[in-house]
């Protein structure tokens, strides 16, 4: 079952330099999501994956296209569908402090949702809730947890409880932006364990987003991987096919930029196969293929014409000149 459609979508924000214009972040982006599936979404910092995350789960307004959730154009859903697409589409955020408020204990602000939705019927019931998810996601015993703040619990125990508070609404999509970005190292495989279980057990779809190509691998193992440059969608395919044999020059070079051999005494840095180093500004984009500048099989039509992602090879590319590429 197909839970969300994005055809064509593009966000643009008001210039920060020039007044009257607009930036666009993200431009011509078109994915599926379907019911009890992992997509990781990986990419340079700035290449708008947080800001594709955002906009999944409603917190931005489409600039351009439409994003469907169950078939439905989310900007025109009824009052009643749209409380289910904003409590079926959660969003687990990679700063855990900032995504909780410091002046509430953990139980009051994970309490809300649920009174305000009419989820528990009073606090009693809601606290029987949260105790079931907590234990879900290892926070044992719960009471240690409920009645902190925020800033009494560690890093890991945050993450937990976002993605406890999640759950607790029951959604059909999560989007977890670089969720084991700021924890440490030990506590990454674990939490990255749970996302795969609860993907497992509830048919939770998953949103990963990441430039850890690492950790998408783990958690998107049997999933999609989409690879975005510049707010572009430039790649998308089975994640152990795309990870195995990039095809988009881009994605070789991330591929190319991880360290072989670690841990043997033989790591080292590969030279990347780019013309330039240097990311270009989403304020002043280059023309046609966005990547053009750093691409090493540059050509003219690259700086003319903007790829379309198209078919190739059993997945999706935005190349011209996929099929030359070695």
């Amino acid at each position: 079952m197909e839970l969300i459609k994005i055809e064509h979508l593009g966000i643009s924000f008001d210039s920060r330099t020039k007044k009257k214009e607009k930036v666009k972040i993200l431009q011509d982006i078109n994915l599926s999501i379907e019911e009890g599936e992992v997509i990781a979404l990986v990419g340079e910092s700035g290449c708008g994956k947080t800001t594709l995350g955002k906009t999944i789960v409603g917190l931005y307004p489409p600039s351009e296209g439409v994003i469907s959730y169950k078939g439905k154009d989310i900007t025109k859903l009824n009052k009643k569908e749209y409380m289910d697409y904003r409590l079926g589409v959660q969003m687990v955020h990679q700063d855990s402090f900032a995504a909780l408020n410091p002046n509430r204990t953990i139980f009051q602000s994970l309490s809300m949702p649920l009174l305000q939705n009419h989820i528990a019927k009073n606090k009693k019931e809601a606290e029987d809730i949260l105790r079931e998810y907590f234990t879900e996601v290892g926070l044992t015993p719960p009471e240690q947890f409920l009645y902190k703040y925020p800033h009494q619990l560690s890093g890991g125990q945050r993450q937990r409880i976002l993605l406890a508070r999640a759950l607790s609404v029951k959604p059909r999509v999560i989007v977890a932006d670089e969720p084991v970005s700021m924890v440490d190292v030990s506590l990454r495989i674990a939490l990255i364990d749970l996302m795969t279980r609860m993907n497992q057990k509830y048919r939770i779809s998953f949103v990963y987003i990441t430039h850890d190509l690492a950790t998408a691998r783990y958690v998107a193992k049997d999933g999609r991987l989409a690879v975005m440059y510049l707010g572009r969608i430039v790649e998308l395919n089975n994640i152990r096919e795309a990870i195995d044999n990039p095809r988009h020059p881009y994605f070789k070079a991330l591929i190319a930029a991880v360290p072989s051999d670690i841990g043997r005494g033989k790591s080292e840095m590969k030279d990347l196969p780019l013309r330039s180093l240097d990311m270009p500004s989403v304020n002043n984009p280059p023309t046609g293929c966005s990547f053009h500048t750093r691409c090493p099989y540059y050509q003219e039509r690259c700086e003319k014409e903007t790829p379309k992602l198209r078919e190739f090879e059993g997945g999706m590319i935005a190349c011209h000149f996929a099929e030359e590429i070695p």
